[in-house]
Parts: C-alpha cells; structure tokens; sequence
C-alpha cells in the first residue's frame, strides 16, 4: 500500500555538508538535533500533509517539536524528562536555580524531589547532558552555566506550549490516526550517556511496522539496515570532553523496502 509511495519519496537526493554551526540555544540534551535541524525538517515538512499528526516517540528536548506547528505528540521513555516537558509547557514556567550541592543531593536521593526537578538537574545540569554525568562548571569562572540552563529552558517553553507529552516506550506509544509523520531520533547504536538500555534490532522492525501502516517514518542515526535509505547527511562536530571533540556523519533514513 505504502510502497510506492516511499519510492518517490526515497529518490530525495543526498546532501553533503561541512561541518555546520548554529547559535540559537535551546534545552540541552544528549544527541540533541538543534543544530541540524533547520537542514532536516524542512525535507520532512515537505511530505507532511494538511491535519497530519507530528508524532517523536523520542522527543528527548524537544529541539524538533518545537518547530513544528498542528498537531503534535511527544513521547520517551525516561519519566523524569517527560515530567520535565510538561511542566516546561504550562504557561509561564521559569527554570530552577541549582547549585553543586544540591545536583549532588539530587543525583543521590531522586525520590525525595519532584520528578521534573529531577529531569531537569540530570539532563541541563550535566556536563554533555549526559544523565547526571557531573555538574557543569566552568572552572575558570568566565561562564555560569546554571544560569544558561536557565535562560535556554525557558527560551524553549514559550516554544512548546500545546504540545501533548508522554512517558511511553517508542512500541507502547498509542498512535490513534491513520496517517502521522513520525519522526524518530532514538539513541544510536554503539553510543553512552542514555539513561536505559536500547535493542536496535526490534527498533528497526517497529519503523517497518510503522510504515507498512501507512506512516510516514523518518530515523535519524549514522547508520541503518540496507532497506532504509539515506536521504539526507552532513558532517558534524561534537564535543566528547572539555577539551576533545570529534567528528561524525549524521544520516535521515527513511524505509524503502
């Protein structure tokens, strides 16, 4: 039923970029596509049709969702960042202030505070926005980096409000429409830093799954199975450590089988 269809779209040509930069900030989070994504969503936007549903069942940030309009849901399995998301979207939110101290006491006794301050702590706070991977500081003292976390969270709540957040697994997440567009950023393979463990293979057939429904499913990630077509790449830079960065090829995929 789909196939034809994902025919003409697999024949989008692939672009090569060098490395690119951009200086809008929004929320931290690892393997976030803000910087890429003013080059990949307007490709995908292309195939959206009038009324169709924006589904990212790996919403993460939400560095994607929030530049989308209609209709939009937003799901991930980490309960902590969905809680932050929600409270992100509600009218007039301003982000925490928190010190070393209390990210520590945070990190040691997370049950002891509100999930979304927990999400908020484990992912803006953390150096690479690793989930609690350490305190972000700047130990020449030139940047203060809570106070970025700060402005860049409440940057992107104004940017979000109206979208639906939920704390569901990628195959749990209920798609009640015919016909979505669903953009999946899932952690990739051979990656660290998520907070759970992810199988790559099952992933895999679920977008299969997805598209033989009659979705339209993009992935990015810097490989995929061979019945997945690369429509897009660029060179990008990212940094690993303070002082150390590298290089790698982020890809679009979408199903072609």
């Amino acid at each position: 039923m789909y196939g034809a269809y994902a025919d003409r779209l697999c024949n989008i040509h692939v672009v090569s970029h060098s490395t690119l930069t951009d200086k809008v900030n929004r929320m931290k989070y690892l393997g976030s596509k803000n910087r890429i994504a003013k080059h990949i969503l307007p490709i995908m936007l292309e195939h959206r049709k009038k009324g169709m549903t924006w589904i990212e069942p790996f919403v993460g940030g939400a560095n994607m969702i929030d530049k989308v309009e209609g209709k939009r849901i937003g799901a991930d399995i980490n309960e902590y960042v969905i809680s932050l998301l929600n409270q992100m979207s509600k009218p007039h939110y301003k982000a925490p202030e928190i010190s070393e101290e209390k990210y520590n006491d945070i990190k040691k006794y997370p049950s002891q505070y509100p999930r979304w301050i927990v999400g908020y702590a484990g992912t803006q706070l953390s150096f690479g926005a690793k989930w609690f991977g350490g305190y972000r500081r700047d130990k020449q003292g030139k940047r203060n980096y809570c106070t970025e976390a700060q402005a860049n969270v409440n940057r992107q709540s104004e940017k979000i409000q109206g979208v639906e957040f939920f704390n569901y697994s990628y195959d749990e997440l209920p798609i009640n429409t015919d016909n979505a567009l669903i953009y999946c950023d899932p952690p990739y393979k051979g990656t660290t830093g998520y907070r759970d463990e992810f199988d790559h293979i099952n992933f895999w057939n679920w977008c299969r799954e997805m598209s033989d429904r009659g979705h339209i499913v993009f992935v990015s990630e810097y490989d995929a199975p061979q019945d997945f077509k690369c429509i897009w790449q660029m060179e990008v830079s990212t940094n690993v450590s303070i002082n150390k960065s590298k290089k790698d090829i982020e890809k679009l995929f979408m199903y072609c089988g």
